[in-house]
């Protein structure tokens, strides 16, 4: 089991990350704060929240917000969506001239009804044409800096939909350095079970490394995949909502080395506390502590908390008031192993249906069709 992925450019630049694992980008959680809570516990990739090419080249000042790293950030990972090659492009080069970045991830997963029915996200790599054009754009754009170009994409639309296997193949023949593939379909969505046989599949497929995403709750799951699949390396996406310390098992579990002991109640408010601090930096007290909110059942899932306290945790503005809920707490409570092992976040029910543009599934190229509004509906920057 290699314990360092690298991405390697056409040009034989190489990104090394060990361990071989990646934080996803997720909208509203992978701010600077969090990905520097994730980075201290271990090693490996932190992908900011992703951004549209459009808010970049347009310098949306929303969008350069987004673009905020911390110093001890060395690593600048940045996911970028768009539907347009030229625009694409465009925006590959001011990240990497003017943001230091030093690895752009394309997204071609998101789920979101009101992207797929203008035919972005996971429902764009049915265009082969047009995710061919983006990819070979990006790419060349990308590597004049040394900067390596990947993509995040699903199984396919729906069942009788895949693009997988063809995606990975065009990624790989325009010059990316590796393919993540979270292994649902668009119409799963976050719910059932991931197939982890397309993962190996596709490592059958194609000789640059290709990341699994998908069914990752403890570090035990992530060797799984490892050994079942051949994938030089893993995506973590909702298995770290409030369990930062997941990247501390991963790069223990990656070395061999015996994880340590599960954190008590005490060491996850320590957690929570030092999230906070990370959150008021980036943003201001009252902001910071608004944003931490929605991690708080999160954290505490499980753990004895009583139901005042829970509301008092989810109502938190400052970080005063934070230190005297956290009091209240029994630092001794040990960790709920009920918990180890289930799904976390947004798990939902399948999609009746993928809503797509009108006649899209009629034809795998798209030619000349312009599909700007499904980029200007993608909230986030």
């Amino acid at each position: 089991m290699a314990d360092t992925l690298r991405l390697v450019t056409r040009s034989g630049s190489a990104l090394e990350v060990n361990p071989p694992v990646v934080l996803a980008p997720m909208a509203g959680i992978t701010n600077a704060a969090y990905r520097q809570l994730c980075r201290e516990q271990g090693a490996g990739l932190y992908v900011c929240e992703m951004i549209t090419s459009r808010g970049v080249v347009e310098r949306n000042p929303k969008t350069f917000a987004m673009l905020r790293f911390d110093p001890g950030e060395t690593v600048r990972s940045v996911q970028l969506y768009g539907v347009d090659p030229a625009v694409m492009a465009r925006a590959s080069g001011i990240l990497c001239a003017e943001f230091g970045v030093s690895h752009i991830d394309l997204n071609f997963g998101c789920p979101v009804p009101k992207v797929t029915r203008r035919g972005g996200g996971g429902v764009l790599p049915w265009k082969r044409d047009r995710l061919r054009d983006i990819l070979r754009a990006t790419v060349a754009a990308a590597e004049p800096y040394g900067v390596p170009v990947t993509i995040k994409t699903r199984l396919g639309i729906d069942a009788d939909h895949l693009t997988y296997r063809d995606a990975g193949r065009i990624a790989q023949d325009a010059g990316c350095a590796g393919v993540a593939l979270h292994a649902r379909t668009v119409q799963q969505a976050y719910s059932g079970q991931a197939n982890w046989e397309a993962i190996a599949t596709l490592v059958d497929d194609l000789e640059i490394p290709v990341l699994g995403n998908g069914d990752i709750w403890e570090a035990s799951d992530a060797l799984a995949m490892v050994a079942r699949t051949g994938c030089a390396g893993v995506v973590i996406g909702r298995g770290c909502l409030g369990r930062p310390w997941l990247f501390r098992d991963l790069a223990d579990a990656f070395a061999g080395r015996t994880t340590r002991s599960l954190p008590t109640l005490g060491e996850v408010a320590a957690m929570v506390r030092r999230h906070a601090e990370l959150l008021a930096a980036l943003y201001g007290e009252r902001h910071g502590l608004t944003d931490l909110r929605k991690h708080m059942a999160w954290y505490f899932k499980g753990f004895p908390v009583g139901g005042d306290l829970r509301r008092g945790l989810a109502m938190v503005s400052s970080l005063a008031e934070l230190d005297g809920l956290l009091a209240q707490l029994d630092p001794d409570a040990a960790f709920p192993v009920g918990e180890l092992g289930s799904p976390r976040g947004r798990q939902g029910t399948p999609r009746d249906k993928v809503v797509v543009p009108y006649g899209w599934l009629d034809s795998t190229d798209l030619g000349s069709v312009d599909l700007s509004a499904a980029e200007s509906d993608v909230s986030g920057g």
